[in-house]
This record gives structure tokens, sequence and C-alpha cells, in this order.
């Protein structure tokens, strides 16, 4: 994040490239990372992108979150592995397109949905709060 002379915030995202930002306050400009963020994630994800590990926040840095749907989408997709949507839907006793809707930003899954994936792909699933 970096002040605009013009007053401001501009942002960009040190590890996806292309993702830029920015807001007239700084609570303005950490919500449209936020919602950047989400939305490059989300198209990443569609296109089957690799998408990369955040690294940590060096000093005068944030870390921004995407939105629930996309870390969750996110989260899926990281604990499937190379493991096949087919398998996932196998292990879920559901449809393809329903494990398939486990992985898409733009779809809520319920906890109880999560669940059931995690312990499907031998995880458990842990919420916080920040």
């Amino acid at each position: 994040m970096e002040p605009e002379e013009s007053g401001g915030f501009s942002i960009h995202f040190v590890d996806v490239e292309g993702a830029l930002t920015d807001g007239e306050t700084l609570d303005e400009a950490l919500f449209n990372a936020s919602e950047a963020l989400s939305g490059i994630l989300g198209w990443m994800l569609d296109e089957n992108k690799p998408i990369p590990d955040p690294s940590p926040a060096g000093d005068g840095m944030y870390l921004i979150a995407p939105d629930a749907r996309t870390q969750a989408a996110l989260l899926i997709r990281r604990a499937r592995g190379n493991r096949s949507l087919a398998e996932l839907a196998r292990s879920l006793q559901t449809s393809w397109p329903s494990a398939q809707r486990l992985e898409n930003p733009r779809h809520s899954p319920t906890l109880r949905q999560l669940e059931k994936a995690a312990a499907a792909l031998g995880k458990r699933l842990v919420l916080t709060l920040e």
C-alpha cells in the first residue's frame, strides 16, 4: 500500500501479478483490496491457474484476505491436491457438479458441506475470527 500524491492509497499485491486497487481512505483501500483479491483469485480458480502461497507481511505491509467463499474454494482445492473431483464426489457420496461447487468461489457452501468435504479429504474444519 502506498499513499498517492493526490490523496488516498494505491494497493498492489506482491503475490498476484496484475492485481491492483486503491481507495480514498485506509478503510476503503483495505475493503477494495479484499474485493479485488477475491475477484482475481476467483478468476484464477475458474481458469485453473496456479495460485501462489501468500508471502509473509513485511514492515509496512498488510495481509489481505479474500471473502469467505473464495477462502473456502481455495482451501478445498488445496486440500484435494491431486485427487480428482470425481474421487471427492465419490467420497462425499454426491454428484460431480455438487463436488465442483465446493471449489466455486461464487457458491456459498454450508458449514456441514465444508465439514464433510474436510473429513473426506482427511482434514477437519477449523474456523477462526480475526
